[in-house]
């Protein structure tokens, strides 16, 4: 990880759960992290404890479901530090509903957060990456419902249908890569079906819902930060396209 001591890491979502604790880990581990999120009070009381560790944090309000937003903060990143070194695309929704009793609005917001969101910020980063000849990383932060349909106790939606086009995205933007020879690897990081994070009481589960839940094998946001500390310090010839991580017992 010394080789990115120093270097820019852009991390969406970054005010709760996965986001907050990749974002973390990296500034521990001495990157300049600059996290989006559209809780601005939440990434403040995050930046304040990271005082003193070995990197640095830095707060952008940003709202991934709005284009301009997205694009007008990548943008400020370019031209405060120069470039983007790590791309970390975790922003996710879900919503709490039957496909077929949920709403073209719902369609369009998961679809806007948990791809095409990802999709600008690795066009960006890529371009960063390659005007300025350096390697990079791009990481996805998808999910096991980017492989396959979980067999939950709650509804969904089409949220699997847009974590697939992640699936898909990953490799294409891997493969167009490699016909460059380019020095950028892309990643993508699969939690199980169960994280211990506040994406599904925000996504307007019930309480009987939640409690269906409670008694599964669940991994924390930490766990994920370490595998996004683990895949980033690989050697320069080794890239890690897709590493899946479930508790242990996980039969969903």
């Amino acid at each position: 990880m010394d080789r990115w001591i120093g270097k820019v890491a852009v991390v969406t979502g970054a005010s709760a759960g996965i986001g907050a604790a990749i974002t973390e880990a990296l500034v521990k581990e001495g990157l300049l992290v600059v996290g989006f999120a559209r809780r601005l009070e939440k990434l403040k009381t995050l930046s304040a404890s990271l005082k003193g560790a070995k990197g640095k944090f830095y707060v952008k309000e940003c709202d991934v479901t709005e284009d301009q937003d997205l694009l007008d903060a990548l943008q400020w990143v370019e031209a405060e530090f120069g470039g983007i070194d790590v791309m970390v695309n975790n922003a996710g929704v879900v919503n709490a509903t039957r496909f077929l009793d949920d709403d073209v609005a719902s369609f369009r917001n998961m679809l806007n957060v948990n791809f095409l969101a990802g999709a600008i910020a690795i066009q960006v980063a890529v371009a960063s990456m390659q005007s300025r000849k350096v390697p990079g990383h791009i990481i996805n932060v998808n999910g096991i419902a980017g492989h396959s349909i979980p067999a939950v106790p709650i509804n969904m939606s089409a949220e699997s249908s847009t974590k697939y086009a992640v699936t898909a995205l990953t490799e294409l933007v891997r493969r167009e890569l490699a016909v460059t020879n380019a020095k950028i690897k892309i990643t993508s990081i699969s939690p199980g079906n169960v994280v211990g994070t506040e994406i599904l009481e925000k996504a307007g589960y019930d309480s009987a819902e939640l409690e269906t839940l409670q008694d599964l094998p669940y991994i924390e946001p930490k766990d994920i930060a370490n595998a996004v500390v683990y895949v980033l310090g690989t050697p320069h010839n080794v890239q890690i396209t897709e590493l899946t991580i479930r508790p242990l017992n996980e039969l969903l």
